[in-house]
């Protein structure tokens, strides 16, 4: 096998974006305590531009149909972990339950402890898009967002909102957490998008 950039092989050095490294291990990054985890309590709130807002009990997420995506991640900090497993429901699924209204352009993600994400309808729409509670086949921990995290597998991990308690349908780019805080509202690991200075053609645009 021929060897390039930083010494991997061929197949896995086409999937490390520019800047990353591979790990061996899965880091914990998160902003705020981990969440308790009440299953009667818990649900998933799904508002803004749709027809049919929704409230979704942790339960009937559960018995949705599911799939099984394969991915990368990449943390903006700079590692990269291959072939994840994810399981859970496609965000598609959740946009056809509700059905967007023509002008919702954006989706902001919401989390715990007020954490937020926001990404185009566009690229939400990705068939690789989830809303997952395992991966590798195990449930996730508290740490790593159980009882559901958002996976955006082609997007920076800070996209992938842990402990989601809310999926909100927009007409306007609403900058989540770390994009008012200076990081890019589109967040594509291999055009490096790091960086709000770097949003050539305005945020406005849909990747």
């Amino acid at each position: 096998m021929g060897l390039i950039g930083r010494g991997y092989p061929d197949e896995i050095a086409r999937r490390i974006p520019p800047g990353q490294r591979l790990v061996k291990t899965w880091p914990v990054l998160h902003v705020g305590p981990i969440p308790r985890f009440d299953g009667e309590r818990w649900d998933l709130e799904v508002s803004g531009l749709v027809e049919e807002p929704t409230v979704i009990a942790y339960a009937d997420l559960r018995s949705m149909p599911t799939v099984l995506v394969g991915a990368d991640m990449h943390c903006v900090t700079g590692w990269t972990t291959l072939d994840n497993a994810w399981e859970g429901v496609p965000f598609r699924a959740i946009a056809e339950r509700v059905r967007p209204l023509p002008e919702a352009r954006w989706v902001i993600a919401h989390g715990a402890a007020g954490y937020s994400a926001n990404l185009s309808l566009a690229a939400m729409l990705d068939d690789d898009v989830l809303l997952a509670w395992r991966n590798h086949g195990e449930d996730l921990t508290p740490e790593h967002g159980w009882p559901l995290r958002l996976v955006v597998p082609k997007r920076y991990a800070w996209k992938s909102v842990k402990w989601l308690t809310g999926l909100e349908f927009s007409a306007e780019n609403r900058r989540g957490f770390w994009e008012i805080r200076g990081y890019h509202v589109h967040a594509d690991p291999f055009a490096e998008e790091r960086y709000a200075y770097q949003e050539r053609g305005g945020a406005e645009r849909e990747p």
